[in-house]
């Protein structure tokens, strides 16, 4: 059970990562349930890193898992063809069955595009309203260092607070 040998009301924290190279051909790039200009990202949904390491750091806290457990992996998965922020409103739906709650999470975009400078507080609006809590967006760099920083894809590192009620 969720939160078994901490109690309820206790908060857990759990973390989540995720990858993926952009694509060659001319899907719509989505980021932080947004869609942006520019190379979309390859996956077997839209690609979007920020929802998916969201997820993962939601399920982590939670205890229940990954994205992989809940929506599978591959073309077939259901995940399949899904957006980030449909997504992430699935995985809350498990966790608030499961009588865990998000209280607050945080993403950090690690790649060279898009900039979202211009769009982080519409960015932070989608991905609090599919969590159904306030979620903060960040981005770096790696200095030129890695496939992140050749521009051959993007990277995303996720953090999220649960309480358990029950």
């Amino acid at each position: 059970m969720v939160g078994e040998s901490y109690g309820p009301g206790v908060p857990r924290v759990g973390m989540g990562f995720d990858a993926h190279r952009f694509a060659r051909d001319a899907r719509p790039l989505w980021l932080a349930c947004l869609q942006w200009d520019g190379t979309g990202i390859e996956g077997d949904s839209d690609g979007d890193v920020a929802a998916h390491a969201l997820i993962d750091a939601l399920l982590s806290a939670a205890g229940l898992g990954d994205i992989g457990m809940v929506f599978g992996v591959g073309g077939d998965s259901a995940g399949a063809g899904q957006h980030g922020g449909p997504m992430l409103e699935r995985t809350v739906g498990i966790l608030r069955r499961r009588h865990a709650t998000p209280v607050n999470a945080s993403v950090v975009l690690i790649g060279n595009r898009p900039r979202i400078g211009a769009r982080r507080t519409e960015a932070e609006r989608m991905m609090s309203r599919a969590v159904g809590c306030p979620v903060a967006l960040s981005a770096t760099t790696t200095d030129g260092m890695g496939f992140t920083g050749a521009g051959e894809g993007i990277a995303a590192m996720a953090t999220a607070m649960v309480v358990v009620s029950d």
